[in-house]
């Protein structure tokens, strides 16, 4: 593939809800261009850019992947992301290093929650995008209904850059607006406008014409003096409106047939902001408040951005890069600025789905890919050490839904920490740690078919072969009032024996305070040399639990009498004496149970808000308040973390895939009496079954 100057380069997001067409779009616009010979099927698991076999098992997309073409001088670099929302972290991905976003819709099904959720990304990126209009082909597609329904969910300016001739099997082609012509069949065609359709067509070029010349003073001051625009003079307003944002202009096509994919591609050339036309990107250089502003030029400072980690079995790691600033060079060396650590960089690939083309550089502007980084995970920034700078990197969802990991055997043990480890570093969406509250390695994602991926993931590519089970709440023990205790501990055998009597005050302590030692033995009782034994033997029972085997926290334990034997007391006797005076003096203490609340934000159609708070209320939820943002709910409540464990699957369902929701470790508060009792009894009935 032939290099290209930044202005000749469009980084663009193929964005929208799952099932939209994106990943078909990408295939026809390598099969009009000519980069393939045949045109793949998602159903046939044999596209480009969905070439992970869990995206062909699935028939979804599941990473970004990157999908060069060449059309018109340019080089376009799609960036197919995921509409399935368990995976919008790679979606969130591809959109940081895009200048601009095709929102894909269906035709048949208008927008949907995906296609909402991801226009909001778009939002936050103030990227200028295009609507296209897929499955015209479709007999329930219906342009004049999805354009309503388009205005109904966005506060957009939408203006159609096209009109369909006809719909469903009567889908021929595309009137371009823009030139008055109208075009048919996957190649393209050049026709004249049906004689049906010219009124409306006049109508619809004399909106677009205006939509056009209000971007431009001496536009608007020829259009009104009554003169028409010429078709490059459209062009160039619509360019300044769509980069502004104030306009979104509306394609119609097929991905399927290939009919209206060409006029797609023109207009992501003529009208999308090059590379060089974007703000600038603004870095910081690490360790100091200093900020530079890079401008796509490749004689500038290197910052080459990783957006994405994927993990080959044959090649290794693979980077995905785009280069903001600099020319990145095959077999150079570089400066990770998170790592402060030297990076060698070997060949660099133009990525086309998992087909890797060598390069010998990639100039500003461009995305690309390089095998085998060592220190270099999502979001770092690789420059000159010269000159360290570190770009702003992908902010990620936290997950909302956790399970506890087995591994079925040894083997699986032993492989499993390195492997999660790469797992997350492919995918930052997931999260994984070991509980030492709850002794369970516990994995977090974005939902269930996230973390069904990661465990097919796992076992394929890394030979790591787990269960899922729910994980346990990490419950903690406390204390409500002050009471005391005494144990003697005895043991005589035929040689020394031990001997240890422990006098014992526990006290509540505010949350938070976890655990205070004290010692108040006066006389000499108790020497003090065996504190230290008497403090180890409490805490090995705090960590072990008192009542249903959850860690004790918020105690002060204090010693203020005991006895001791000049020849039988030793560390092991007042440590024994220790743990079973604590254990008595708990038991006497009111113990209870703790349970952590979350904050929560749950969003939802107005229409759900009902649904959703009488499902809060039943999970125990205080509500903290309600507000109203752009057509929807914003509901913020406390919650109990056990009652969130399937909320993930519970919401969507409740919500028909429309709600979303964030939450945060907020404090500690006392289990209710009678859910606290079937904790206990539960615990009981596993310590026996142990």
């Amino acid at each position: 593939m032939k290099k290209y100057a930044p202005e000749r380069l469009r980084n663009v997001a193929l964005v929208s809800h799952g099932g939209a067409g994106k990943t078909m779009t990408a295939e026809a616009a390598l099969f009009l261009t000519g980069a393939t010979t045949r045109m793949g099927r998602t159903d046939e698991g044999n596209t480009v850019s969905d070439f992970d076999p869990e995206e062909q098992r699935r028939q979804i997309s599941i990473n970004v992947s990157l999908v060069p073409v060449e059309w018109q001088g340019c080089k376009v670099n799609l960036l197919d992301t995921p509409g399935y929302l368990d995976f919008v972290g790679d979606a969130k991905s591809g959109l940081r290093v895009a200048e601009g976003a095709v929102v894909v819709v269906d035709a048949s099904a208008g927008p949907e929650v995906g296609t909402e959720l991801m226009w909001q990304y778009c939002d936050e990126r103030q990227l200028p995008r295009l609507i296209f209009v897929n499955k015209m082909d479709r007999e329930t597609a219906r342009w004049e209904r999805t354009l309503q329904q388009l205005g109904d969910t966005f506060e957009a300016r939408l203006v159609p850059l096209q009109l369909p001739i006809g719909s469903g099997a009567q889908f021929e082609g595309v009137v371009d607006l823009v030139r008055g012509k109208a075009f048919y069949g996957p190649k393209a065609e050049e026709r004249e406008v049906p004689e049906a359709m010219k009124d409306q067509v006049e109508e619809a070029m004399t909106a677009l014409m205006e939509a056009a010349a209000e971007a431009d003073d001496e536009l608007i001051m020829k259009y009104l003096e009554g003169e028409e625009l010429t078709p490059e003079e459209v062009l160039r307003g619509l360019r300044v409106s769509v980069k502004n944002g104030d306009i979104v202009p509306v394609l119609a096509g097929s991905a399927e047939t290939g009919v209206g994919v060409a006029s797609l591609l023109s207009a992501i050339v003529d009208l999308l902001p090059a590379p060089t036309e974007a703000p600038p990107e603004v870095a910081t250089v690490p360790d100091g408040d200093e900020e530079i502003s890079l401008r796509c030029d490749p004689e500038g400072p290197l910052a080459a951005f990783v957006f994405k980690t994927l993990s080959d079995p044959y090649v290794g790691k693979i980077s995905y890069l785009r280069v903001f600033s600099g020319t990145l060079k095959s077999d150079s060396r570089v400066w990770n600025a998170r790592a402060r650590q030297e990076e060698r960089v070997g060949q660099l690939y133009v990525m086309r789905g998992k087909e890797q083309i060598p390069v010998d550089e990639l100039q500003a502007g461009d995305i690309g890919g390089v095998a085998k980084l060592n220190v270099s995970l999502t979001g770092d920034t690789l420059c000159d050490r010269s000159q360290p700078l570190q770009l702003r990197p992908v902010e990620f969802p936290a997950p909302v839904y956790f399970v506890a990991i087995e591994p079925k055997t040894q083997s699986d043990l032993d492989k499993l920490g390195p492997a999660l480890t790469r797992l997350t570093e492919e995918d930052p969406t997931l999260r994984w740690e070991r509980r030492t509250d709850t002794r369970q390695t516990v994995l977090g994602g974005l939902g269930d078919a996230h973390i069904d991926v990661a465990k097919n993931r796992l076992e394929q590519k890394f030979g790591v072969h787990i269960e899922l089970t729910s994980p346990k709440v990490p419950y903690k023990e406390t204390i409500t009032k002050i009471a005391t205790a005494q144990y003697r501990h005895k043991k005589q055998t035929g040689g020394a024996g031990q001997f240890a009597e422990v006098h014992l005050r526990v006290e509540p302590l505010p949350r938070g305070q976890e655990f205070e030692f004290g010692n108040e033995v006066f006389g000499g009782a108790i020497s003090s040399s065996f504190m230290p034994s008497i403090e180890k033997g409490i805490r090995a029972v705090m960590e072990q639990g008192v009542i249903a085997g959850y860690p004790v926290t918020d105690v002060k334990a204090v010693v203020y009498d005991g006895k001791e034997h000049p020849v039988d007391s030793k560390d092991i006797a007042f440590q024994i004496a220790a743990r079973e005076v604590f254990k008595l003096a708990v038991k006497s203490a009111g113990p209870v149970l703790l349970e952590p609340i979350y904050n929560v934000r749950v969003i939802v159609p107005e229409q759900y808000t009902g649904d959703v708070l009488g499902d809060l209320n039943t999970r125990r939820a205080r509500v903290m308040g309600m507000d109203q943002e752009r057509g929807k709910t914003v509901i913020t409540a406390q919650v109990p973390l056990a009652e969130m464990l399937r909320y993930a699957i519970d919401l969507r369902s409740m919500t028909q895939g429309r709600g979303v929701y964030t939450m945060e470790f907020s404090h500690y508060e006392i289990v209710p009496d009678y859910i606290a009792q079937q904790i206990i009894a539960e615990a009981e009935r596993e310590k026996q079954e142990a």
